[in-house]
């Protein structure tokens, strides 16, 4: 068995919540200037540039590539062989709000969704926790902004709805929101479960790699079709018109009652933000 201190929890997501908010992913770097050469638009092709320089300056200066700096979003895969004493949700707050403080990283958490007096800390994170084989933990930190957020939804489709009626479903979701998620965006898909496992699945999708592709050839090819369609449907960089409103397209699937088809899609922003870590 292994102990776990709980300090060098907090530190961690302390470390990871700065490094998100300053540090664009290399496989979100990667796809948008590669976005840049394909396109077609100028007006679509300078706001990429802009968007990549932007990017650039923040890591640059350690400074965040957005004044959005979300809500944190936690993801915990525990080892079983692991104990510990103490609180690790309290473990996790706390390195929350001395990262959004130390950082000078916006606070944009309110304590009650009615009151909206706001926390002053980003405080408290939606933790997920996972309890997996082994004696490691990774803690992935994902500060989710409000604009790509509130362009997201659960649908509770029927079996006959099938691939076209989940298709139909992401690209009419995906063109009514235009703009407000700052587009270029990345699409996470939950297919399966219920309707709060649906949720859960499109979040972690969000948290793979760019380059990935599912190794479940089915879900390989909706996401390959998908991304293709997406991108035919005009919306473009920041909603100005253009070929490239989404660098990639991710689905995460779980098994499901015969009658339902539970449909979510998380949309996420050009920013991407995520980090993870072993310790």
């Amino acid at each position: 068995m292994r102990v776990l201190d709980l300090e060098l929890v907090k530190q961690t997501v302390k470390e990871l919540a700065i490094e998100a908010c300053e540090n664009i992913g290399e496989d979100i770097l990667t796809k948008l200037r590669k976005a840049l050469k394909e396109e077609q638009s100028p007006l679509g092709r300078e706001v990429l540039q802009q968007i990549i320089i932007n990017d650039e300056i923040a890591q640059k200066e350690r400074v965040p590539m957005c004044q959005d700096t979300g809500i944190v979003v936690v993801f915990v895969e525990l080892g079983s062989q692991i104990v510990f004493e103490g609180d690790i949700y309290e473990a996790i707050n706390e390195g929350v709000a001395e990262a959004y403080v130390e950082g000078n990283l916006r606070k944009s958490v309110v304590a009650h969704p009615l009151v909206r007096k706001n926390t002053g800390t980003n405080a408290p994170a939606v933790t997920h926790i996972k309890i997996v084989p082994g004696t490691d933990v990774k803690i992935t930190v994902a500060p989710k902004g409000g604009g790509s957020e509130n362009m997201s939804l659960v649908k509770m489709l029927i079996p006959a709805d099938g691939v076209e009626g989940i298709k139909k479903l992401v690209l009419k979701t995906i063109f009514e929101s235009g703009g407000k998620p700052c587009p270029p965006i990345v699409v996470g898909i939950g297919l399966g479960g219920t309707f709060e496992k649906a949720a859960l699945l499109a979040k972690e999708a969000l948290m793979r790699d760019l380059g990935d592709k599912s190794d479940d050839p089915v879900i390989a090819k909706l996401e390959e079709e998908l991304l293709e369609e997406i991108n035919k449907l005009g919306v473009g960089p920041m909603g100005f018109g253009g070929t490239t409103t989404a660098l990639g397209v991710k689905i995460n699937t779980y098994p499901c009652h015969i009658a339902s088809l539970p449909v979510a899609i998380n949309i996420q922003c050009h920013a991407a933000r995520h980090k993870s870590r072993v310790i």
